[in-house]
């Protein structure tokens, strides 16, 4: 039965990652620093494995890379709304800085998509017009970053009994266990 809700997951991450309007496309990513703050944003994942490797694009100047290279620990938030499905996964967050696949998925960025890895400034710095942004011609700030999860919690909320699992990644093999939703 742990099974049929861990494949569904899978599933709706799959979809999520390639399906445009599908809820799983955006989803919260929270990182802690050496300031030790949770910090929270909104991701848009663009590629999930069958091993569950999630992988989302940013600007490598951005805090969450920061955060990530401080503590590679970090936890997603998905929910469906239709479904009443949420999923937290831990994992530990990667950047990818390998250059022949870093380039292919760059070359696969719609190009009006593009301009938001070249602005002259770092994501975040203070600006006194929205309107007026330098944006860089020859160079980018493309960064992939990869989330190797290790934990995974489903929550459905259904009648007459909501469904809670806890999976934790055992060597290669997910371990699934019921908990009180």
């Amino acid at each position: 039965m742990k099974s049929t809700f861990f494949n569904e997951l899978k599933e709706e991450l799959r979809k999520g990652a390639t399906e445009t309007g599908h809820p799983f496309r955006y989803c919260t990513l929270a990182t802690v620093g050496l300031d030790n703050i949770a910090r929270l944003r909104t991701i848009v994942l663009r590629k999930a494995t069958d091993e569950l490797m999630l992988t989302f694009f940013t600007d490598k100047r951005s805090k969450k890379v920061t955060h990530i290279k401080e503590n590679k620990k970090v936890s997603l938030l998905f929910y469906h709304p239709e479904k009443l499905m949420q999923l937290r996964i831990e994992g530990l967050a990667i950047v990818n800085n390998d250059v022949k696949s870093k380039k292919l998925l760059w070359d696969a960025v719609p190009e009006e998509s593009k301009r938001d890895y070249t602005t002259s400034e770092a994501p975040g710095k203070e600006i006194k017009n929205p309107d007026i942004i330098e944006y860089l011609n020859d160079e980018n700030h493309f960064c992939v970053v990869e989330i190797h999860p290790f934990k995974i919690e489903y929550l459905k909320l259904k009648r007459p009994n909501h469904i809670r699992v806890r999976y934790s990644k055992e060597d290669s093999d997910w371990e699934g266990q019921f908990l009180v939703p």
